[in-house]
């Protein structure tokens, strides 16, 4: 049965959010000559985490037509993924372009605020109506469908949007999430992050100048290292709770403590110097109960969202973004926004979260290292590359089944896969 469809019509699409989902979705859809409204809480350019981007970005910003316009902006390549053990010790670098010949296997580290400004004004130049300091406050429902959005603006005043489809992409606060009760925990992946930024810190040579290092803790917790544009480094903390606050909540007092905990790291920001403030935030593992509703589709941050260690959250991002415009054109094609027409969406997009979702698992695997497993199986080195890089088109059960014996792996959650329907 279709999604009734709203008395009055405001857009064709509603989108919640204009970060790199909501964007990505935003710029596609009115370009094909859709008409569609971003409501967007803050002002661009704006601050955000998730500066590290996977090789397999490069395919839905060259949909968007923006892969070329990645370099001339001057953020930082990335040719590669390292780890590092606590005394020191570097993993041999993962290259992407030794994996396979493309254009995407070169990256990049980006400014967020800038990226993210970059993708906006892409979904304005097709023809989208951004309207920034919106905030959304709840979804308009008639007969269990959603049929628009009621929303303030930066006068305080409120009022109502209408349209057949509304895409939440409103990021880690997940409207639709809080609103419907629909998150869902990763049973394990309970960990916090704690953050800031040094300029002037030490960069390896040549090629890995602009690598990403994952550089272990204790207790499987790491650090990252991401080298931004201007000189400036991305230093960050994820571990379980227990370990970072153990014996202090003091965020400075926690990072110095840290430093000491591996020679590489304490190594790099040796010659550095920190600025600005410390940045906080938890609980990084979750899944929506449902992909979509009636009228109701979920992209990005506000459908899921995966431990960071493999810099997985801006390539969902912009790829469920993407995965999302094309089933809602097809529902507008055909004039059906009932939840059906987006299963198909959520099971795609599950199966590659899954696949990611494993290998985050063995990561935190006290038995696991990558180096183990190439040693003992080097003829799928390519396929754990395929994966770090978000090539998740392909059969990872050759992979997985040798990871399983270095690690515990976690069974498939059926959250995101289906969708709610009413009644």
């Amino acid at each position: 049965m279709n999604a009734p469809t709203p008395a009055r019509r405001d857009a064709d699409v509603l989108i919640i959010g204009a970060g790199p989902a909501g964007s990505t979705a935003a710029a596609l859809l009115a370009e094909r000559g859709r008409r569609v409204v971003v409501l967007e809480k803050s002002k661009f350019p704006r601050y955000h985490i998730g500066e590290s981007l996977m090789p397999f970005c490069w395919h839905t910003l060259d949909r968007l037509g923006l892969a070329g316009k990645m370099d001339e902006v001057g953020f930082t390549q990335k040719h590669s993924v390292q780890f590092v053990t606590q005394d020191g010790r570097q993993s041999r670098p993962f290259y992407f372009f030794q994996h396979y010949d493309h254009p995407s296997s070169t990256t990049w580290q980006v400014l967020r605020s800038q990226f993210d400004q970059i993708l906006a004004d892409k979904a304005q130049e097709n023809g989208a109506e951004l309207r920034q300091l919106t905030t959304v406050t709840g979804l308009l429902e008639e007969g269990g469908a959603c049929v628009g959005v009621t929303a303030k603006g930066d006068d305080g005043v409120a009022y109502e949007l209408r349209a057949p489809i509304v895409i939440d992409a409103s990021g880690r606060d997940a409207l639709t999430l809080t609103k419907r009760k629909w998150r869902r925990r990763d049973p394990k992946l309970n960990k916090v992050a704690l953050w800031t930024y040094y300029r002037g810190a030490k960069r390896d040579p040549g090629l890995d100048a602009g690598s990403t290092t994952v550089a272990y803790l204790p207790d499987k917790g790491w650090f990252w290292y991401i080298p931004l544009q201007d000189d400036v480094v991305s230093v960050g903390i994820v571990g379980e709770r227990d370990y970072l606050y153990r014996d202090s909540r003091d965020p400075a007092e926690i990072f110095a403590r840290e430093i000491g905990e591996n020679v590489w790291i304490r190594d790099h920001l040796a010659e550095g110097e920190r600025f600005g403030r410390f940045w906080t935030t938890g609980e990084y593992s979750y899944r929506s109960e449902f992909c979509a509703g009636d009228g109701l589709v979920l992209a990005g941050d506000a459908f899921t969202f995966l431990d960071p260690v493999f810099s997985s959250g801006v390539f969902l991002a912009l790829k469920s973004g993407e995965m999302a415009a094309d089933a809602v054109a097809a529902a507008l094609d055909k004039g059906d926004y009932s939840a059906a027409q987006f299963a198909p969406y959520g099971e795609q997009l599950c199966e590659g979260v899954e696949a990611m979702r494993a290998l985050v698992y063995a990561f935190y695997d006290e038995g696991f290292s990558f180096a183990s497993l190439i040693k003992a199986h080097p003829e799928l080195r390519g396929d754990l590359t395929d994966c770090l890089i978000g090539n998740l088109k392909k059969n990872f059960d050759p992979l997985f089944a040798a990871v399983s014996n270095f690690a515990e792996l976690p069974t498939h959650l059926k959250h995101g896969r289906g969708v709610a329907v009413a009644g």
